[in-house]
């Protein structure tokens, strides 16, 4: 099932929305024969933090779909008006209890057919214990040589993760 098939009435009046190409070039959109409102199917942004302890990085295994036991770092959706690294600062709290100061970008990752858009930085640890909280079973800390790359949740995870090491240790080349 595409996308736009899954919306059939306009969330501003309750008409019907039909498929619609606005612009040469431009995807079929949904509009509404009422009021002719398009509604726009943009991807989500996720948030996403690389963080140290004692030299190992910090995953959790998801408690959640998608990737239930699957390892991932802390992330999660953005909320409306919500700025990225504040949500990336507030993820990593609610699923493994660590503040943390936003350092740099680590990169920008999409994928065909996946509706996000993952933006992952490295960050510090401030202060907090770390435990498995909301959507995590088991958090644990990772050698940069003993990250289980074969049980990671998400190919943005992976990437980000040869990114981190590529840029910050190029020592571990090569690596999964």
């Amino acid at each position: 099932m595409q996308q736009y098939e899954k919306y059939r009435f306009c969330p501003v009046c309750g008409g019907t929305l039909g498929k619609k190409v606005l612009k040469s070039g431009e995807p079929v959109r949904l509009v509404c024969s009422r009021c002719q409102f398009v509604f726009y199917l943009d991807p989500k942004v996720v948030a996403c933090v690389i963080a140290k302890i004692e030299g190992k990085i910090i995953m959790l295994k998801r408690d959640i779909p998608p990737g239930i036991g699957l390892w991932a770092i802390p992330g999660g959706g953005v909320d409306v008006g919500e700025a990225v690294p504040d949500a990336a600062r507030r993820e990593t709290w609610e699923e493994v209890r660590l503040n943390v100061e936003i350092a740099s970008l680590v990169g920008v990752y999409s994928y065909p057919g996946i509706a996000a858009v993952i933006i992952v930085y490295e960050a510090h640890v401030i202060d907090g214990i770390l435990e498995a909280a909301d959507e995590a079973q088991e958090v644990r800390l990772f050698s940069p040589h003993n990250i289980p790359w074969d049980t990671i949740a998400f190919s943005s995870t992976k990437d980000a993760l040869k990114d981190y090491l590529r840029n910050r240790h190029p020592e571990v080349l090569p690596y999964h």
